[in-house]
């Protein structure tokens, strides 16, 4: 699923800010039977399943799996899908079915049509792939998880014998029902943590020691694809005596991209935010926001300030916009040609800090984007820091119609004025 960021500013000199509703933010986000089939790479059970992209494929891996019962399942980036619809009427984006025949007729309603939950856009998002999976009865579900703690500084399992629930809620009402385990990056995952993690998840006998053996399998997953969360819920027991991966969610470090060319290769893109994936193409850091005065700063913690002060005086961001320390002029160009499509925008502030940027390498951008983008909203520059007087020299010289201002609070009240005289 995305990222959703209900807040763009979290944690300011100890207290946590809840400010404004940020638009989704998805990082490397991979389809259920993606990952699913990494963790079969690694040796982890999952169900058996097949992906269909039409009806008549999905009807013949029904009828290949040979499975007594047979689940169907939209495949898209989103949570709620048991309790979505589509747009051409079927209810559920997921179908449990005993008879293999009627695969096909329920895929032909779902390919190619938009299904809508809590987790998407109103429109919905269509539906591209379906998974075709082997339906395993579960007779007890627990929670499984392997994530970074910074607090441990490496990673942590962390389980419950309470499975197919909110985590959360678990933590909240049954603190102890929550057990955690710090893993020595040095030596792994040990047997003797193993086994007491699945003792305390609550499988015995034989399953106690299959349990053992599929928590050190997945936390070989983690390292393989470099995660940075690998969250298995339900880790599921069957009337079979088998210990099964039913559905996982597995967070990657972009920062290893360069070594996991494969993996992030499967990221699909069509989901995500158009503005976001040209905005990533340039190496800009975008999120889009519900105001009308757009923001474009270099350096996360001055783009929150700057969106906060813009609150404060009355205005609404219309996004998020980091420009990042090694600028150049193109990249300057590029996120004003993403700022001026926002149909949205009524105003622009500029709000740069030198310390790692070249002021003069900004002011040369924002002059050959305002003149070749014929620039129709009210432009307000800030800046300070490095190269600075040459960059104030480029833009007063300019001959456009820029609003220098003298700080942040005083660019954010020209910003919000700038709108109000329209």
């Amino acid at each position: 699923t995305s990222k959703t960021f209900w807040d763009y500013h979290q944690w300011t000199n100890g207290n946590f800010w809840c400010c404004a509703q940020v638009s989704s933010r998805r990082w490397l986000n991979l389809q259920e039977y993606q990952s699913k089939k990494l963790m079969q790479e690694s040796g982890v059970t999952v169900q058996r399943f097949y992906v269909a992209d039409n009806a008549p494929d999905a009807l013949q891996a029904a009828k290949r799996l040979g499975a007594k019962e047979i689940v169907l399942k939209a495949q898209i980036l989103a949570g709620g899908r048991g309790k979505g619809v589509f747009d051409s009427g079927l209810k559920g984006g997921v179908h449990l079915t005993k008879d293999p025949s009627v695969v096909g007729e329920l895929a032909n309603r779902m390919l190619g049509y938009s299904l809508t939950t809590k987790q998407t856009p109103k429109e919905g998002v269509k539906v591209k792939t379906v998974m075709v999976a082997e339906a395993l009865d579960i007779t007890r579900e627990t929670y499984f998880a392997i994530l970074m703690d910074r607090a441990c500084n490496g990673p942590v399992m962390v389980g419950s014998p309470q499975g197919g629930m909110d985590i959360e809620e678990v933590a909240d009402k049954t603190p102890e029902l929550i057990f955690k385990e710090v893993i020595d990056i040095f030596e792994g995952v040990r047997d003797d943590q193993a086994v007491r993690m699945a003792a305390n998840l609550g499988f015995k006998g034989p399953l106690e020691r299959q349990a053992a053996d599929q928590i050190k399998r997945l936390y070989d997953l983690f390292l393989k694809v470099d995660a940075t969360q690998v969250e298995v819920n339900p880790l599921g027991e069957t009337p079979e005596g088998q210990v099964v991966c039913f559905d996982a969610k597995i967070n990657f470090d972009d920062n290893a991209e360069f070594r996991q060319k494969a993996v992030f290769a499967l990221d699909d893109m069509s989901e995500s935010d158009p503005t976001e994936t040209e905005a990533a193409k340039w190496d800009l850091k975008y999120i889009g926001l519900d105001g009308n005065i757009a923001c474009f700063v270099n350096g996360a913690g001055l783009a929150m300030a700057t969106c906060d002060i813009i609150d404060l005086h009355g205005g609404k961001p219309a996004n998020f916009l980091d420009l990042g320390g090694g600028v150049k002029e193109k990249q300057v160009y590029e996120a004003f040609k993403l700022l001026t499509a926002d149909p949205k925008v009524e105003a622009i502030l500029v709000n740069i800090f030198g310390g790692i940027v070249n002021c003069a390498i900004i002011a040369n951008g924002i002059t050959k984007a305002c003149r070749e983008l014929e620039l129709k909203v009210p432009l307000v520059v800030r800046l300070e820091g490095t190269n600075v007087q040459e960059a104030k020299r480029i833009l007063s010289e300019s001959g456009l119609p820029i609003v220098a201002a003298n700080d942040l609070e005083d660019a954010a009240k020209k910003a919000v004025a700038a709108i109000a005289k329209k």
